[in-house]
């Protein structure tokens, strides 16, 4: 049994991930400093999966609790890295806070990861990277361009850590370019729960159909887009959770062609926000109350991913739609309200 090191592992896609990765058989340890997420995500997965995963409190952008994680679980045969801040929105106001943040992490765990002789990692990119395509859809050739946003950048300059952390020492990684994840676990045991108010579309949505929130605000109508609202490729976190647990199946498998990967990982497909709102409110029977604000700083027009590379080298393909995402966000939210 391979023992995976998850770091940021009781978030959102974390908690999926360690789903995704007991179901197939590894051992996961968590590191999380709950910042924007919740303790109870451990007997959550637990519910699901009949195994408890050990678990430990640190904010890994501090060297010395970083270095007391590697120090404490001596077994780590890999790293799947989730640590992060993640709101565009919130990193243009706070941009010292996420590169202190989000760099200090990487290069505390890659510092472990050499100490201790640790080859694989895998690491939450972003198609931020990406910046405002010039054409659609995006391939992983595509060059990037700088990014629109603070928490853009960041994941930018991870990749080029990455890529001369990898050249340099022992290490291997594989970049997820993940575009955006929403929906729950089928169970609605776990699903998408920010600290205070959400920065993300989805969990906005379902807190304003429960009540939580007032209203819901779409942030601009006049892109030049089919209804002038952004449009994003959707993808289901169970899904996403699977692509983590295959690229660590390609490490030890020793089927990765070069030291650094990247892989766009979304549906293929793009969704405007309304198209969102639309599927909601179909799938759900609930009429949402929302209002159309001003543009958002640091949101790109549209952006979705052409999934060839991940399908043919992962053997990875999105399953669920994007009915099956707002649905099972939505069961979620009425089991939170359940407290369930």
């Amino acid at each position: 049994m391979k023992t995976i090191l998850v770091t940021g592992g009781a978030g959102f896609i974390g908690s999926h991930t360690v789903v995704a990765l007991q179901e197939k058989g590894y051992k996961a340890i968590i590191a999380d400093d709950f910042s924007n997420s919740n303790l109870d995500s451990i007997d959550r997965i637990e519910k699901i999966t009949g195994i408890r995963p050990a678990f430990i409190k640190a904010d890994l952008s501090d060297k010395r609790q970083c270095d007391n994680v590697f120090d404490t679980f001596t077994d780590i045969d890999g790293v799947i890295n989730f640590a992060a801040f993640k709101a565009v929105g919130e990193s243009c106001e706070k941009p010292i806070e996420y590169y202190n943040n989000n760099m200090g992490i990487l290069l505390n765990v890659l510092s472990n990861m050499k100490r201790r002789e640790i080859k694989y990692i895998v690491h939450s990119s972003s198609c931020t990277v990406y910046g405002e395509p010039d054409s659609l859809p995006i391939k992983e050739s595509t060059s990037t361009k700088f990014a629109e946003s603070p928490y853009g950048n960041t994941k930018q300059m991870a990749e080029d850590i990455l890529h001369f952390t990898t050249k340099a020492t022992c290490i291997k990684a594989i970049a997820l370019r993940y575009f955006n994840p929403i929906g729950a676990h089928p169970s609605s045991i776990i699903g998408e729960l920010p600290n205070g108010v959400p920065n993300n579309l989805m969990p906005f949505i379902t807190q304003t159909a429960i009540g939580i929130r007032k209203e819901l605000t779409v942030f601009g109508d006049d892109y030049p887009t089919r209804d002038g609202t952004c449009i994003r490729d959707y993808i289901h976190v169970v899904d996403l959770a699977e692509a983590h647990v295959v690229s660590m199946d390609r490490f030890f498998a020793n089927k990765n062609k070069s030291e650094l990967e990247f892989f766009n990982i979304g549906t293929g497909n793009g969704f405007t926000v309304l198209e969102v709102i639309k599927s909601f409110e179909k799938t759900t029977g609930v009429k949402l109350n929302y209002k159309i604000g001003e543009r958002r700083a640091g949101d790109i027009i549209q952006i979705w991913a052409d999934t060839q590379l991940a399908e043919n080298e992962l053997g990875w393909k999105a399953k669920l739609s994007l009915d099956d995402m707002t649905l099972s966000a939505w069961n979620w939210e009425k089991a939170l309200e359940k407290k369930i």
